[in-house]
């Protein structure tokens, strides 16, 4: 659950701007602040089951968007890429071809 947790939170990071102000409110609500089905449906004064949907549905649409724009996955590449970089500068023989390399694969990236 937690997994899934963070990745919605960087689907909706990544996307967010796509959404509708509604979908984008109740993704907010239950992802980044930890409401439930119910306090959501109280809130906006509609049914657990609207809500559920709702989300689902948002769910759904984000990964379709980061099927289509590889937001998400060009991000974790890169942050993989960057850490590897960090880590063979911090050796004290740095080989510039390794290093090369990474950044060969990090400008491909974009």
């Amino acid at each position: 659950m937690l997994e899934k947790t963070t990745r919605m939170n960087y689907l909706y990071d990544f996307y967010q701007s796509l959404l509708t102000p509604k979908q984008s409110s109740y993704m907010s609500l239950y992802y980044l602040d930890d409401f439930s089905l119910g306090e959501i449906a109280e809130e906006y004064e509609i049914s657990r089951q609207a809500v559920y949907d709702n989300i689902k549905r948002t769910e759904a649409m984000l990964e379709e968007y980061e099927e289509k724009l590889l937001l998400f996955q060009k991000f974790q590449e890169r942050s993989k890429l960057l850490r590897e970089i960090k880590q063979l500068l911090k050796t004290d023989d740095v080989k510039t071809s390794g290093l090369e390399e990474l950044l060969d694969k990090l400008e491909k990236l974009d």
